[in-house]
C-alpha cells in the first residue's frame, strides 16, 4: 500500500508537507515537580485555526523523540507539543528518588501543565500567536505515553502510593491516539512487571473519549503473559467511539516511530511508518471534526487489502 492511496480523499495540497518551525526547549516552571518541565513545540509556518496534539513519549525518551510522527503531523497542519517526562534518560532520575513511585502521575500532570500554559507555548514560537484552535486538542502517546494520554481520555489507575483510583480525564482533550499501549494488569502481567510497575493496572471502563488504538501483531511485550493481543485491550475494554489499527508484522516500535534510526527500533519498516503517519493524521482530522473523507478513504483502502498484487497487506482497521 502506498501512502497516497491510504489518504486518497485528501487533496494534493493537504498531502504536500508544509515547512515546519520547531522550538525547544521551552521551559515551564513546575512547582512541586522537582524539575522544570521542558517542552518542544512544532508547527507549520502557514495556516490558521491549527489543531493541537500533545504527544507523550515512551519510557526513557524525551522531547527529541518521535520525529517520524511529530514532524509529519506538524507538516500537515497540526501543532505538536512534546513534554519531557521525569523518566526521560535526559533527566536521569534515580530509581530510589521519592518521585519514582508516582512517575505515572507526574506524567499526567505534565500533560495538564501543557494544556494550562498554551498561551506561553504559543508565544514561544515565532509567528504562531493567534493561530491555535483550542477547541480541537488531542492527546497521543506511545507505550508508557499511551497510558499517560489514556488518563486524559478517562483511563484510571490505582495509585500504588495512595491506593486510590482518581479520575484524571480532561475535557479539553477531544480525541486520542494510543500507540502500543499496555493492557490489563493483575494476572496478565509478568512477575517482573507486577513488581517493578505497580501503576500498570489500567481500568478502561471510563475511557469514553474517542480514540484510535494502534497495536502490532508481533509486539510480544515482556511485561505481559498474554502476547501481542494484550496491546489491543485499550480498544476492546473501553466504551464509546473507538477504532483499532492492527499493524501486521509490527513490534513495539511499530516500524520505527520512536525516532530516525534509533537503536530501539527492532522492526524498521518505512512503509509501515508511512501508513501509520497517514492513518493517524486522517483519524485526528476525523475525530476533531475537521473532515471525514480522508478517514473514510484509509478505512476503505485497508478493508480492500490496499497492497500491490502478491504483497502482504500492512494492516487492518476495525471500529465500534
Amino acid at each position: 500500500m502506498t501512502a497516497p492511496s491510504a489518504a486518497a480523499a485528501a487533496t494534493e495540497s493537504e498531502l504536500a508537507p508544509t515547512p515546519v518551525v520547531s522550538v525547544k526547549p521551552v521551559v515551564l516552571e513546575a512547582p512541586g515537580r522537582g524539575e522544570d518541565l521542558r517542552v518542544r513545540i512544532s508547527a507549520p509556518v502557514t495556516g490558521s485555526e491549527l489543531p493541537v496534539v500533545v504527544l507523550s513519549h515512551g519510557y526513557g525518551s524525551s522531547l527529541d523523540g518521535y520525529g517520524p510522527l511529530a514532524d509529519f503531523w506538524a507538516a500537515h497542519g497540526f501543532v505538536v507539543v512534546q513534554p519531557t517526562h521525569l523518566d526521560s534518560r535526559t533527566v536521569g532520575l534515580a530509581q530510589d528518588d521519592p518521585r519514582t513511585p508516582r512517575i505515572w502521575r507526574h506524567r499526567v500532570e505534565d500533560m495538564k501543565q501543557v494544556l494550562d500554559r498554551l498561551d506561553l507555548l504559543e508565544a514561544a514560537v515565532p509567528g504562531l500567536r493567534g493561530r491555535l484552535d483550542r477547541t480541537r486538542i488531542a492527546a497521543a502517546g506511545h507505550s508508557f505515553g499511551g497510558q499517560t494520554a489514556g488518563n486524559l481520555l478517562g483511563l484510571r489507575v490505582l495509585d500504588p502510593v495512595s491506593e486510590e483510583q482518581v479520575d484524571l480525564s480532561d475535557a479539553r482533550i477531544k480525541a486520542g491516539v494510543l500507540l502500543a499501549t499496555a493492557g490489563r494488569g493483575g494476572a496478565d502481567l509478568t512477575p517482573y512487571a507486577a513488581e517493578h510497575f505497580p501503576f500498570m493496572n489500567p481500568d478502561f471502563e471510563n475511557m469514553t473519549t474517542p480514540a484510535l488504538v494502534v497495536a502490532g501483531d508481533r509486539d510480544d511485550s515482556p511485561l505481559s503473559v498474554r502476547g501481542p493481543e494484550w496491546l489491543a485491550d485499550p480498544y476492546f475494554l473501553s466504551p464509546g467511539d473507538k477504532s483499532l489499527l492492527t499493524l501486521f508484522g509490527a513490534e513495539h516500535s511499530l516500524g520505527g516511530i520512536a525516532g530516525y534510526e534509533v537503536q530501539e527500533t527492532t522492526d524498521e519498516n518505512p512503509e509501515r511508518v508511512a501508513l501509520l503517519q497517514r492513518v493517524t493524521w486522517a483519524y485526528l482530522r476525523h475525530a476533531l471534526g475537521i473532515e471525514d473523507d480522508s478517514w473514510t478513504a484509509v478505512r476503505k483502502a485497508l478493508a480492500e487489502g490496499a497492497a500491490p498484487p502478491g504483497a502482504t497487506p500492512l494492516g487492518r482497521i476495525e471500529s465500534k
